[in-house]
């Protein structure tokens, strides 16, 4: 079982071992389980809710805060620094990061340091800074936060990496509501939208909603046949190529 599926799991335990039968639990969902991509997709905006489900149906007199992660796919980055030499900009160092999430999105009811520890935050990585991002150096300490740095820039720059703090509604303290934005570019897969409950500067509960981004119609076809027949594939796209490099040759001598 993946580190963060288990730990998702754990929490209900540990929330009945702390708090007994008093413990609460989330009902979450989101307006759309699956996502398709087509070639013009702009990009989408989710809505995510649900309930604070407490034992006796009332709040606690100290209201409890909300953080939603929607995250995307991880994968292996490799980023590269840029020096100018002789007045031309070259490759200079590198580092290679094993678990980027291809798009995470973070939004709370208040900012983050207001609502629990540095700890808690980076056990359950309720910020961009504390995304566990995977090295793979073996550089000094200053050397992987400054390409750790690059890599969130240039992440949040492209619209990958967001945080909103102070934007999930908590009505009655019960209900919540967020929305959060989905990059035109993000790569199709199995998203998550994981939801905390978070009480006295503690996670007290905890529940997850999967979400499913893929492509429809004709790029839909494309990909599937380049993943199921790669080597037909490959041969019809070399032909195309051929047969369009001539056709453009023709039309050349044409005019």
């Amino acid at each position: 079982m993946p580190a963060r599926a288990l730990r998702l799991a754990c929490l209900p335990a540990f929330a009945l071992m702390l708090g007994g039968a008093s413990a609460p639990h989330l009902v979450p969902d989101v307006s759309q389980r699956q996502i398709d991509i087509q070639y013009s997709f702009k990009g989408a905006e989710l809505l995510l809710f649900g309930a604070i489900a407490y034992p006796d149906g009332r709040p606690p007199d100290k209201p409890a805060d909300i953080v939603v992660v929607l995250k995307g796919p991880e994968r292996p980055i490799r980023i590269r620094e840029k020096q100018k030499v002789a007045g031309i900009w070259v490759n200079a160092d590198s580092m290679q990061f094993q678990s980027v999430p291809s798009f995470y999105a973070i939004a709370s009811s208040r900012p983050i340091e207001q609502i629990t520890d540095e700890r808690t935050t980076a056990i359950y990585e309720l910020s961009i800074t504390n995304i566990q991002l995977s090295p793979t150096s073996f550089s000094d300490t200053a050397e992987i936060a400054r390409f750790e740095r690059g890599l969130i820039d240039l992440q949040q720059r492209e619209g990958l990496f967001v945080q909103r703090p102070g934007t999930v509604e908590i009505t009655d303290g019960l209900l919540y509501r967020v929305r959060l934005p989905l990059s035109a570019r993000v790569v199709v897969g199995d998203y998550t939208a994981e939801t905390f409950l978070i009480q006295d500067g503690r996670v007290v509960a905890a529940a997850v909603r999967d979400i499913q981004v893929r492509k429809s119609g004709f790029e839909r076809f494309v990909a599937l046949a380049a993943e199921r027949w790669p080597l037909p594939y490959g041969l019809a796209a070399t032909a195309m190529a051929v047969l369009m490099g001539l056709l453009a040759g023709w039309v050349g001598r044409r005019v």
